[in-house]
């Protein structure tokens, strides 16, 4: 989990920086890049994904999916999901058994899970699939869906991280506009106002260098290279489109002062 941006160690709550809100995000790329590299080590692996054959007596769902439901239970019961970004996959989960000293939040919205974009992220990840792994079936199961399950966590923290901070910096900077168009219902307006193409361009252009960059070494006969091409796609086409989606949530649901 990423510390909160705007928040003092001993939980004072000072003014939020966009510029550090991007830091964190920034931080994130190369988390997402190494997630999705450790994924790639494995083929395809389709068997990981098809119901009843996860190998588990009597079980219907997919490896891959009781993977994630496992992972869950025991994070939500460590309080995993006391924190904003990290937004759950999985329904009807155990309550945390940890106290978690909260301090002072700078968010204004009375559930997190108002804004919950997983479902979506999960079409998305298991698109791009087929795009990054090597075809086939080498028989990792357990490890394919082990790294699924970190990649996919990794990639909901980015966007859940951006849709609350940036929301909420946003927001303040103009209030009186977004109360405006929030009134008006205007989803295309709102859309507009939360974008800067620029720096979406920068982001992209930043994730295709660092995903090559890190991979300048690696030695292909041993180990699968990700297609740095893709990463910035799924960028651009996945992850800055739902972190406005759930910008546009938040504010949605932000609670007036």
């Amino acid at each position: 989990m990423v510390s909160l941006p705007g928040i003092e160690p001993g939980g004072n709550v000072r003014e939020l920086s966009l510029d550090q809100i991007a830091s964190v995000l920034e931080g994130l790329e190369e988390t997402i890049i190494y997630k999705l590299i450790d994924r790639i080590q494995f083929k395809r692996n389709e068997p990981v994904y098809q119901p009843g054959k996860s190998g588990f007596p009597g079980e219907t769902a997919s490896l891959f999916e009781l993977r994630l439901r496992y992972q869950e239970e025991m994070d939500s019961l460590f309080g995993r999901f006391m924190v904003p970004e990290e937004r759950p996959f999985t329904s009807n989960l155990p309550p945390p058994k940890r106290r978690r000293l909260d301090p002072d939040s700078p968010l204004r919205i009375p559930d997190y899970n108002l804004v919950n974009l997983t479902s979506r992220i999960l079409l998305d990840y298991l698109a791009l699939l087929p795009r990054i792994c090597t075809p086939g079936d080498d028989g990792h199961y357990g490890s394919s869906c082990e790294h699924d399950v970190y990649a996919l966590q990794a990639i909901s923290r980015r966007i859940h991280y951006g849709a609350f901070y940036v929301g909420e910096v946003k927001y303040r900077q103009d209030p009186g506009k977004y109360k405006g168009l929030l009134s008006a219902g205007d989803r295309e307006a709102l859309l507009a106002a939360l974008t800067r193409k620029e720096v979406e361009d920068t982001i992209v252009q930043r994730v295709r260098e660092k995903a090559s960059t890190i991979q300048a070494t690696i030695r292909t006969p041993i180990r699968t290279q990700l297609n740095a091409e893709v990463v910035a796609e799924f960028y651009r086409n996945t992850i800055i489109p739902l972190t406005k989606e759930g910008e546009l949530l938040y504010l949605r649901h932000r609670l007036q002062e």
